[in-house]
């Protein structure tokens, strides 16, 4: 075993750095099947270069960029001219079918009513997936993602960053050493929504007419029909319900990321939320959501509370609890049987065990954190494809986190406390959480 490990933390350095040319085609395979040293360099496709999708484009560019796909020709200028040789495209389900064999990776960063049906179709054709989160629209989405991701094989990644920062990953180790101890109770707070996403909005009336280069009925996907306006794009469309999935979506696939893996949370048995009086278009202006976990093993029951909307009041846990440590604008506190655990940050990467003055010494903790490193998140995905390691964030893992967070918005938008049956993936106390649970697509769309 000791040897294996050995050779896997090898095959994974050279992959990472791409060194060591022409050793690894017979040392292992990636996970589509196919033989590929780490310095051969992975066919990949681009679907959605604009905002977030630029910083993804650019953590693979150092593979051929082979196409690009956008419904957008104004948001992926950029990416065009940088990359003048990449097919263009505007519907990814076209691109795939006439590429196909010239397609080895794909990655999605469409807003997140997209997410599941590019990335399933990809995963479908044999092809690795990076998405970006919360991975998926709904609950059902993320189910099928994670089965589609089993059932062929394909090297996946999750975009939540923080994954692959040596903070998060010490952090998860300091906790699952049992440092603080036993864990009952968690509380995660977000500086989102930002004003600019003004959620609380009602859907617009007025309905302007659709800018050039903009397809926006490709740009609907599968949600259901309606009327261009500018408040949904190019960033806004977090805040509309039809599309995105709110602070929770946006964030706290990032900031829920360290406790959610180190408590090994999954499956709730119970979800209830409290909120700024909400409609049926946006999110609300502010949120807590409660989520209840059984025991696991030797782990104890937990209660994790999320916060969101500090502009609208002040939702955050006491600042007392902190020990003395400054309140940071989107963190984590998990309160231990010993002492506590603060995340300073949205991603994990930077943390402090509390009272400071207890830990401050703690030989144990040290030790953890010098003997683990980082990566970098995207070649991390790239490692993966070409010589089949597993990845952090896959989407076995990842889209367990995803389904936490979404169940909070079915939550919010149900107004009432849901009883969880993970298995038969249903509130069985709330039928009308159905269609938000595993949401309609329109005619043309399918997963």
């Amino acid at each position: 075993m000791a040897d294996h490990l050995t050779r896997r933390q090898f095959l994974r350095q050279a992959a990472l750095t791409g060194s060591a040319a022409g050793v690894f085609s017979t040392l292992a395979a990636p996970a589509s099947g196919d033989s590929r040293s780490p310095n051969d360099k992975l066919n990949v496709a681009i679907i959605g270069p604009g905002g977030r999708g630029a910083t993804n484009l650019q953590g693979v560019s150092t593979e051929n960029i082979v196409a690009i796909c956008d419904v957008d020709d104004r948001r992926a200028a950029g990416a065009f001219e940088r990359f003048p040789r990449a097919k263009r495209y505007r519907d990814f389900r076209k691109m795939l079918s006439e590429l196909d064999k010239q397609i080895d990776a794909v990655v999605v960063s469409t807003p997140d009513h997209t997410h599941a049906v590019a990335s399933v179709t990809a995963m479908k054709m044999g092809k690795h997936c990076y998405c970006e989160k919360p991975l998926t629209w709904c609950v059902q989405e993320a189910r099928v993602v994670r089965e589609t991701a089993a059932r062929h094989k394909v090297a996946t990644q999750m975009g939540n960053q923080g994954t692959a920062s040596a903070g998060l990953r010490s952090g998860v180790k300091v906790l699952q050493a049992g440092i603080i101890g036993k864990v009952h109770e968690i509380h995660v707070w977000s500086d989102r929504p930002w004003n600019g996403w003004a959620q609380g909005e009602d859907r617009p009336q007025n309905t302007p007419p659709v800018p050039a280069g903009l397809d926006w009925d490709l740009w609907l996907g599968p949600a259901a029909k309606r009327a261009y306006h500018p408040t949904y794009l190019p960033g806004r469309w977090r805040m509309w319900q039809e599309f995105g999935t709110g602070a929770l979506g946006d964030m706290g696939c990032h900031t829920m990321n360290l406790p959610v893996w180190a408590m090994k949370l999954e499956n709730p048995t119970s979800i209830e939320a409290e909120s700024f009086p909400m409609n049926d278009a946006t999110y609300p202006k502010w949120s807590i959501v409660r989520w209840e976990f059984p025991a696991r093993g030797e782990l104890p029951p937990v209660k994790l509370t999320w916060y969101d909307g500090p502009a609208f009041r002040g939702t955050r846990p006491p600042k007392e609890w902190l020990e003395g440590a400054a309140m940071p604008g989107n963190g984590v506190l998990l309160i231990g049987e010993k002492g506590k655990f603060l995340q300073t940050c949205a991603f994990g990467t930077s943390w402090k065990l509390l009272p400071e003055d207890r830990f401050r010494d703690n030989k144990e903790v040290a030790d953890i954190v010098q003997a683990t490193g980082g990566v970098d998140h995207h070649k991390e995905w790239i490692a993966g494809c070409k010589v089949g390691l597993p990845t952090k964030s896959n989407f076995d893992r990842a889209s367990r986190l995803a389904e936490m967070a979404l169940l909070g918005n079915v939550a919010l938008r149900v107004g009432k406390r849901i009883e969880w049956d993970a298995e038969k993936m249903q509130a069985t106390n709330c039928p009308k959480a159905e269609p938000l649970i595993a949401r309609p697509y329109r005619d043309g769309w399918s997963l």
